[in-house]
């Protein structure tokens, strides 16, 4: 089965493209080929070794309807309108065209929020008929205020395996994000590093984190928006602190302890749902170095747990196809 897949993909960030991976994987595993919708369909297609396509372009995506089996959008923060209301427009827009080309299509590992009163109207009305899996209970919450019927599933990230390396000896792995204070986690660096901590400074956007990066002179810093890199990263590291969502998720699925920098309520929801420490936004540096210090992780139960949910609700959205003869 031909199953297209629609995210925030093909624009260099390593935590939609550890999504993509994931699901990519899983896909394949199942015995189904994966088409992507990117903004670099080169790039993907070379990347991870599928067909994909622009995401923008309307005979494109009217083809890739017509031909696809089943139709996947996320995982991501996709129903959102506070950053755009045009990203949001799209989103659903494509939810629109599959169902008036009568593809079967779902929402998957998404979260929901914050949205407009206009947005709210517009998710409730666009998802109301369709199959919708969230990544949080605060989006299910969220799902249910709407009128909406919410599956409680968990990030696809979460589904990547670690690699098998040792990890650094005391380092420490600080997150940034544009749009986030970033002078208390360099405070907190620079702290760490007095106290013999190896700390490296790690970007998950190239092009939008690198103003933020170089904040923190004299400390090591990379970027990149491989999600394969970022997780061999944050597996050789003892502790992850985050001002990026999927710092902490691919923390999670590496087995490393983190925690996160409330900017956004899908930080929010992540933390909660796993049990691990969630910062405020200005959090004092002190602090981040006694979190550190202490070692205290998230709730792996609850990590395993929605790494279960996000299989099994990929099992019944698309389980693998009957061999003939077996029906």
């Amino acid at each position: 089965m031909v199953v297209a897949l629609g995210g925030y993909y093909g624009f260099k960030n390593a935590g939609d493209e550890a999504m993509l991976l994931s699901l990519v994987s899983e896909l394949k595993r199942r015995g189904h080929e994966p088409w992507v919708l990117s903004a670099a369909p080169g790039e993907t297609a070379r990347e991870y070794e599928v067909q994909a396509f622009p995401r923008m372009r309307p005979l494109s995506l009217f083809r890739v309807f017509r031909r696809a089996d089943y139709f996947l959008l996320g995982g991501g923060g996709l129903f959102q309108d506070r950053t755009s209301k045009r990203s949001l427009a799209y989103y659903l827009g494509l939810l629109r065209l599959a169902r008036f080309l009568k593809t079967p299509a779902a929402a998957f590992g998404v979260s929901l929020g914050p949205l407009s009163p206009a947005g709210e109207r517009a998710v409730a009305r666009t998802l109301r008929s369709l199959p919708l899996v969230v990544r949080d209970r605060r989006s299910q919450a969220y799902a249910r205020r709407l009128g909406l019927e919410a599956e409680l599933g968990g990030d696809p990230a979460l589904l990547l395996p670690a690699p098998e390396l040792a990890r650094e000896p005391g380092l420490v792995l600080l997150i940034p994000r544009y749009q986030v204070p970033v002078e208390p986690l360099v405070a907190a660096a620079e702290r760490l590093h007095k106290l013999g901590f190896p700390v490296l400074a790690l970007a998950l956007q190239p092009g939008r984190d690198e103003a933020v990066l170089e904040a923190f002179r004299g400390i090591p810093k990379e970027a990149t928006g491989d999600p394969k890199r970022a997780l061999y990263l944050i597996r050789s590291a003892e502790y992850v602190v985050s001002a990026r969502l999927h710092g902490m998720v691919l923390a999670a699925a590496a087995g490393t302890p983190y925690a996160g920098i409330a900017y956004d309520p899908k930080v929010e929801g992540f933390a909660e749902d796993t049990g691990a420490p969630l910062l405020p936004l200005r959090p004092d540096p002190r602090e981040v170095v006694a979190l550190v210090q202490s070692g205290r992780a998230p709730d792996w139960r609850a990590v395993n747990a929605a790494r279960r949910r996000v299989r099994a609700s990929l099992d019944r959205l698309l389980p693998a196809p009957t061999p003939a003869g077996d029906a």
